[in-house]
């Protein structure tokens, strides 16, 4: 089954950035070393950690062909695929390579602020149009609005559509969907710090940020708690707690760009209208690192 692909640790991966803000390929193959030695079970292309709303639509083909052929189905590719236009979204679809790529993750419409009929709307016509499955990706924070736990139960109906990453930081929310759901529906936690509770009540996993730059520490604890040893889990977890909120103090990828710098593995360069992490956070992540 496609869900049992889908199970884990899947990272959002960063673009990496020369220090002119070209897409720096070479720093690319570096991360996705570093993240597939880490043991991450699946990779997220052109999220919106990604800064996918400044790069170009060269630059998004070049990237995914690139993983394509370094991955070389050593693990599973989800892309991300979303906008608030949903003719727009529907083009997209049919202009992108999706051969070998597992499932799209498509964001909400962002800014619209749609109704939730208008969301529903949006994501069946998507479902339909797209070849591969569809994760929705609930995260009112950035798009302004949020997918009612009822419309995502209702959503699961779709035979296209597998799962949700929600980000909503509500488990309230999460636990509703949790319950009503379809079975094979699968709920994915979208913030690193409620995987743990999430997997408790039957998330299958998480799509994070984290694991840009710890992949082999975050995935060993999304596996205990899979295993159902939350003990264990919740200490790596609570080990995170203190530079968890610095990853979107100046906005994500921004904080976590500046740890994989410290890493070696790329630089902290970001596109406007980012800017690269301010030497007071840059100073309070090395302290903690």
């Amino acid at each position: 089954m496609i869900q049992d692909k889908l199970r884990g640790t899947g990272v959002a991966l960063v673009t990496p950035f020369t220090k002119d803000a070209a897409v720096d390929y070479e720093a690319l193959r570096k991360l996705l070393d570093f993240v597939l030695d880490g043991g991450v079970d699946y990779l997220v292309i052109n999220g919106t950690t990604a800064e996918s709303v400044t790069t170009t639509a060269e630059e998004k083909a070049k990237i995914l062909q690139l993983v394509k052929q370094q991955v070389n189905g050593r693990v599973p590719l989800v892309y991300g695929l979303g906008g608030n236009n949903t003719q727009h979204v529907i083009d997209t679809i049919a202009a992108t390579d999706l051969d070998g790529i597992t499932a799209i993750l498509s964001a909400s419409p962002y800014y619209n602020k749609p109704s939730q009929q208008g969301i529903y709307q949006h994501y069946v016509h998507v479902a339909n149009a797209s070849p591969v499955p569809v994760l929705l990706y609930n995260v009112p924070g950035r798009t302004g609005s949020n997918i009612a736990p009822d419309t995502t139960v209702k959503l699961a109906g779709h035979d296209k559509i597998i799962g949700i990453k929600e980000a909503s930081g509500n488990l309230e929310q999460c636990m509703y969907i949790a319950k009503h759901k379809p079975e094979g529906f699968m709920l994915i936690s979208g913030d690193d710090l409620l995987t743990v509770p999430m997997t408790s009540f039957g998330a299958v996993g998480v799509i994070s940020v984290l694991a840009n730059a710890f992949p082999g520490k975050f995935s060993n604890m999304v596996r205990m708690a899979l295993d159902g040893n939350y003990k264990d889990a919740a200490a790596v977890m609570l080990s995170f707690v203190d530079i968890n909120p610095l990853m979107y103090e100046e906005s994500n990828p921004v904080g976590v760009k500046a740890v994989l710098e410290r890493f070696g593995v790329c630089s902290a360069q970001v596109r406007l209208p980012l800017v690269e992490a301010s030497s007071g956070l840059k100073d309070r992540l090395n302290k903690l690192l």
